[in-house]
């Protein structure tokens, strides 16, 4: 076969060198310059560029003939001239003989990615006929890959320096002579990317067998790639970043191939060893393997050549998506290739990133390190790692970022699964549970099932003596969970979301009915056991049939599929035939029990009740009917009567047939016992002193009133004689009964036909809401009273708020005007709503200790809330139920006083106000809102005889008066211009009514809608305050009229300023960001033992963390762990859960941002008595300092520790410039002019450190 071949190589030679004669074309004298006797060229020298010349001339014979082939070829030139770009693109890269030339490897890869390996193919042949002309060509490539194209006239690249080529590449792109094709929108380009890596990869497969391991060819890539790494420009960066990888990839290919091979030679030497002690077999073996041997380390070397000189610098490149593919690449290494990465000294590239700023990196590292604890041959090698960064994976687990914490989580439960992480160290990890975010649940949930509950990642444990049922164990563990959150249903209910998933056995209801009622459970059940069981059984069926059993922030009904339907509708079917025959029995188990009795009740909301009906169960129905009605009568709990009121009212709407007759008769006789009850409570309240029937029903009343009409035509005039006959009742007695009045009136009025009103009907309801005015009007002058006494009655004062806005609301003249109703509507005296806005102002200045009475309901204690009776006060203003002249000033004036979500209230009124109100509402009503804060703070500075200048409350005043000018922002700054003139002028003319006594106000009041105007307006300004004292003596008490100065001097600044430049404005107290204090201690599920304190880790310095994320080489066990940096996304659960959830709330952070100092121009001059800063290191953290701030001490720490870098390469001794030959060093550049401030290069270099400020 050798010599066939080597026949059909000579045949094939012979045939190409005799083609030229046969194939020779004449060139005419006149083209060769008029040369005599002319000249002929073969195809195949034409393409070579070279030109052989005859001695003798041509035959006159065939002048005519060469004359027409020449005729013909220039008519094909003038066609391929005429011929498109895509047409010949098309014909290139169709391997076809129309191009003169194949086309080029920028080509192929920017256009054809199809051809790629067939272009890899043919360079590796040309390589290896024409070495550097092929070098030369696909460096070539790789320049004009990074946008630019290198001017072939400075000389051949095998004889020029690297560094000045790399210069000469970085001059023509400051000078804009660069594209971009990665970001490049063009359609032709978007495989652009996927081309260049497949080409690479063919590429280096292809030279395996030759080219790669000859010492230049991949040298010579690989010192350009490292060099132009390194460079300012962020497109040659993005390029030969993901060059280099790649080739580290492919060479991570390569020799896993190659120890294939190996391991294959020596299993074959060790079998021929046996047979024979020498021989050419042998002799042969030992030679392939040693080669291969070779080879490998050649491979290996070559991959950390890339990594020393291009992966240690880009990972933390100041570019994210550069970090991003280095972190990928680097987990594919490790991978696949753990004989050399998957060791500490590439391991801790995976931990820093946990710390970086970005999140799809800190993801992109989460996500590597799951692929390597997936193997579970990995392990082992992973577990000095695992100690070193195990905490930062913990803290990852509650990332502000959702997907990063989601990972974290899932990453937490591999390290579980190979028992790596303690149980004492999950004690944070289980406070997420009750979690705001639902992914987030859903994560932690579905760890603590695999953990906790299945124990799926720990040895097999002997079931509890009784236990035989599979479904009593995980239930049996779930309920050891609960204890830990039971302080609250909700925070139960969080827990059950988040597990209900992956837990079948919430799901088998007939296992947990039989434990609850079962006289002689098999699992001892305490009263708490017993508690979250039922809640566990109410929220699984609740989850069953498709409901929430968590607040979420889209509270929209979800559209559901055909299937989906069918699924919830089987759910409820299963729901009610395993509740069916023992939900009697359970009603009367727990009947007496006002924790579990609310719960149980609204199960049968949860039920197909028709299957009563096709069951024959019908007598069961009306039981539980009766049941229902017998716990409404047996507690006063407002959780409890809300759950019976609404259970009956949902059989009675929902139930078909007998059944709905039975409910509605059922309910009816609920109606009429309660009010005889009622009655009879009434007539007893002056014979006993003891309220306490009375109390109960009239929250039972109201309970039911808020689902249905009580037309009980004598109850109100009832409840009406109780408040006028009986001058000592007790305040929830009063609160109670005014209620019950109100919702009366509302369901009267409702029941009026608006088209065809009654007349005896709208008298009727025109005179009980007389008479509930004036009974509220009499109890707000008494809770006024007994508040300037000093005796606080927030309770009630709350309520009558509410009520009087609500009826003001419901009787609005304004918008009853236009119905048939208009003679029920009416205008509150001014006395009345200076009444009611004092009851307000009342309420929102009380201590929070004040809150706290005899008390109550958890339904009554939201009513006490401040924000309610903001919203009560604030609703009036945004919808014209009462003049808003006064009312809107006292509202806007409290917008800063009273915490979050006071301010958000208050900020929303303002939104519809600014659409809604007319010409000079909003304006006036800023400026009397800052009138009467300036009035609170001389009240307060006149009470407490203290400076105002240190004044807490002109402070607040200030800060007022600068939120509500920012709302003048942007364009609604032009637009509203004339306004805020108004308010200048205006503000101005009332600090000089009583100047100087009253000239604080233009610095806590004027200024700063002053310094909201354009440069005309402020000059006037100036003009008109300058006239306003002459002929006045400012010297005789300079102090009172210093605001009057500050206030002239901050104009003038505003004036000399560019009208371009930032405005000069009183200093706003920004609240920072909170953040989650660090150490908290966690749940324990399972343990008594306390969580673990990392105190020592977090106390590190960091200025010690930075020199050792420089020192690369540094091995992993040297390596202190990484301090907790990237902020903890803050939890805010939905407002119905945010008392109960309020202790999980993290504390506001130290300092606020103003406090830290940003690096500005000035910042990095050289200190007095230290040396210069280096030109290149300033303009390193001018760059990054345009997109974080970064603290005094940590930027001088870093000007110091990176004195010694270029381009991301640390010069230490360890690098002689000297002895590198070709490749790019720091030393060889120091001298370069590279660097530049210019806008089309930017920093390159970003520690791990800087992502953590």
């Amino acid at each position: 076969m050798e010599g066939g071949r080597v026949l059909r190589q000579k045949r094939a030679a012979a045939e190409r060198s005799t083609q030229p004669q046969k194939r020779s074309k004449l060139v005419s004298s006149d083209m060769e310059g008029g040369a005599i006797g002319g000249q002929v060229q073969t195809d195949s020298e034409l393409e070579g560029g070279r030109d052989v010349s005859f001695k003798e001339p041509h035959p006159p014979s065939i002048d005519k003939g060469i004359e027409a082939r020449n005729q013909n070829a220039e008519a094909t030139v003038g066609k391929v001239k005429e011929t498109g770009v895509k047409r010949r693109r098309a014909q290139a890269f169709s391997g076809g003989h129309d191009s003169d030339r194949d086309p080029s490897l920028i080509d192929v890869i920017k256009y054809q990615g199809k051809f790629v390996p067939q272009a890899a193919k043919n360079w590796v042949e040309r390589y290896e006929s024409d070495t550097k002309a092929a070098l030369t060509e696909l460096l070539t490539m790789l320049f004009e890959a990074c946008g630019v194209k290198y001017q072939a006239d400075e000389g051949p690249l095998d004889e020029i320096d690297v560094d000045d080529v790399v210069v000469s590449l970085v001059n023509q792109a400051k000078d804009g002579n660069i594209e971009d094709y990665l970001g490049s929108k063009q359609k032709d380009l978007k495989n652009f990317k996927d081309n260049l890596l497949a080409f690479l990869d063919s590429l280096v497969l292809e030279c395996q067998d030759g080219p790669l391991f000859d010492q230049v060819f991949m040298e010579k890539c690989i010192d350009y790639v490292i060099a132009l790494s390194c460079t300012p420009p962020r497109v040659f960066r993005q390029v030969t970043t993901l060059v280099g990888l790649q080739l580290v990839t492919s060479l991570v290919t390569v020799a896993k191939t190659l120890g294939g091979q190996r391991e294959t030679t020596q299993r074959q030497l060790n079998a021929e060893k046996k047979k024979r002690k020498d021989g050419p077999r042998l002799e042969s073996l030992n030679k392939t393997l040693s080669m291969t041997h070779e080879k490998i380390t050649m491979a290996e070397e070559m991959m950390r050549k890339i990594f020393t000189g291009l992966f240690m610098h880009r990972y933390r490149d100041v570019d994210p998506d550069i970090r991003i593919a280095c972190i990928r690449a680097i987990g594919s290494w490790i991978l696949s290739y753990p004989s050399l990465f998957l060791q500490d000294l590439y391991l801790k590239y995976l931990g820093w990133t946990l710390n970086d700023k970005n999140a799809a990196v800190r993801k992109i590292s989460i996500m590597a390190l799951q692929n390597l604890y997936e193997v579970d041959d990995n392990v082992p090698s992973l577990s000095l790692f695992t100690e070193r960064f195990c905490n930062r994976m913990i803290e990852l687990a509650d990332d502000i970022d959702i997907s990063v914490a989601v990972s974290a989580i899932g990453l937490l439960k591999q390290l579980l699964r190979h028992q790596l992480l303690p149980d004492e160290d999950l004690g944070p990890l289980y406070d997420l549970l009750i979690d705001e975010s639902p992914l987030i649940r859903r994560a932690v949930g579905e760890l603590v099932y695999d953990h906790l509950i299945a124990q799926k990642f720990s040895s097999s444990q002997p079931l509890m003596k009784g236990m035989e049922n599979e479904s009593e164990v995980p239930l049996g563990r779930l309920l050891q969970i609960l204890k830990e959150f039971s302080t609250d249903p909700i925070l139960s209910d969080y827990v059950i979301d988040a597990v209900w998933e992956d837990m079948k056995a919430m799901k088998d209801w007939k296992c947990i009915i039989s434990m609850l009622l079962d006289d002689n459970p098999r699992i001892e059940l305490t009263e708490k056991d017993a508690t979250n069981l039922v809640r566990v059984l109410c929220a699984s069926m609740k989850k069953a049939v498709g409901e929430k059993i968590v607040p979420t922030a889209d509270n929209r009904k979800p559209s559901l599929s055909k299937a989906q339907k069918e699924v919830l509708d089987n759910n409820k079917r299963e729901v009610t035939a395993s509740m069916m025959k023992h939900y009697p029995q359970m009603l009367r188990k727990y009947l007496a029990d006002k924790v579990k009795i609310s719960s149980i009740v609204e199960i049968i909301m949860h039920m197909k009740l028709e299957l009563y009906s096709l069951k024959r169960q019908e007598q069961n129905f009306i039981t539980v009917l009766q049941l229902i009605k017998e716990a409404f009568f047996k507690h006063g709990e407002a959780n409890t009567l809300k759950s019976c009121v609404k259970a009956i009212t949902f059989c009675a709407s929902e139930s078909q047939a007998d059944l709905q007759d039975s409910a509605q008769n059922k309910l009816k006789e609920l109606e009429d016992e309660l009010v005889l009850k009622l009655r009879s409570a009434i007539k007893q309240a002056g014979v006993s002193e003891d309220e306490y029937s009375l109390i109960v029903n009239l929250r039972r009343l109201y309970q039911l009133q808020l689902s249905k009409f009580v037309s009980s035509e004598t109850l109100f005039s009832d409840m009406l004689g109780l408040l006028k006959n009986f001058s000592n009742l007790d305040d929830e007695v009063i609160r109670l009964v005014l209620l019950n009045m109100y919702l009366h009136i509302a369901w009267s009025l409702r029941s009026i036909d608006s088209e065809n009103p009654s007349e005896a009907a709208t008298e009727s309801l025109l005179s009980k809401r007389d008479n509930l005015m004036d009974q509220l009007e009499y109890f707000a002058d008494s809770v006024l009273e007994s508040w300037e006494q000093g005796t606080a009655r927030v309770m009630l004062c709350c309520t009558i708020c509410i009520i009087l806005s609500d009826v003001w609301s419901l009787f609005s003249e304004a918008k009853l005007s236009s119905t048939k109703l208009q003679n029920l509507g009416f205008v509150p005296s001014e006395g009345m709503l200076k009444k009611f806005w004092k009851l307000c102002d009342y309420r929102l200045n009380a201590a929070d200790d004040e809150e706290q009475e005899e008390d109550t309901n958890e339904e009554v204690d939201e009513t006490t809330q401040k924000d309610v009776v903001m919203c009560a006060a604030a609703k009036l203003v945004a919808h014209d139920m009462v003049p808003k002249e006064f009312l809107g000033p006292e509202i806007i004036s409290n917008f800063i006083l009273h915490g979050r979500s006071v301010a958000e209230t208050v900020k929303y009124l303002i939104s519809i106000l600014k659409k809604s109100s007319k010409g000079d509402d909003l304006p006036l009503m800023y400026l009397e809102a800052v009138k009467t804060a300036y009035k609170r703070h001389m009240i307060e500075a006149l009470k407490n005889e203290e400076d105002w200048t240190t004044s807490k409350s002109f402070f607040q005043c200030k800060e007022l008066a600068s939120r509500l000018s920012a709302t003048f922002l942007g364009s609604a700054r032009n637009k509203h211009r004339a306004n805020i003139l108004r308010i200048v002028k205006e503000g101005m003319a009332y600090a000089f009514e009583d100047a100087p006594k009253q000239l604080p106000f233009l610095e806590g009041g004027v200024l700063q809608f002053a310094l909201k105007l354009p440069l005309p307006d402020v000059q006037e300004i100036i003009k008109d305050v300058q006239k306003k004292v002459d002929g006045v003596n400012t010297d005789e008490d300079p102090s009172s009229w210093r605001p009057y100065f500050t206030f002239v001097e901050y104009l003038q600044e505003k004036y000399t300023r560019n009208e371009g430049e930032k405005e000069t404005a009183a200093v706003k107290h920004h609240i920072p960001r909170p953040r989650k204090a660090k150490n908290i201690k966690g749940k324990k599920l399972f343990e008594g033992h306390d969580t673990t304190d990392d105190d020592d880790v977090h106390s590190e310095s960091d200025g010690a963390e930075l020199e050792e994320e420089d020192d690369d080489d540094t091995p992993l066990s040297h390596v202190k762990q990484t301090p907790y940096s990237v902020r903890l996304r803050q939890n805010l659960p939905r407002t119905q859960t945010a008392d109960i959830l309020r202790q999980n709330l993290p504390k506001s952070s130290g300092k606020s941002v103003s406090e830290t100092r940003i690096v500005t121009p000035e910042s990095l001059q050289p200190e007095s008595g230290s040396a210069g800063i280096d030109a290149n290191v300033a303009h390193d953290l001018l760059a990054s300092a345009t997109e974080e701030q970064l603290p005094t001490g940590l930027a001088q720490e870093m000007r110091s520790t990176r004195s010694g870098l270029r381009f991301g390469r640390p010069s230490s001794s360890a690098e002689d410039p000297s002895k590198t030959t070709g490749e790019y060093s720091a030393g060889q550049y120091a001298g370069k002019t590279i660097l530049s401030s210019s806008d089309d290069v930017d920093d390159e270099f970003v520690g791990p450190k800087r992502y953590r400020l």
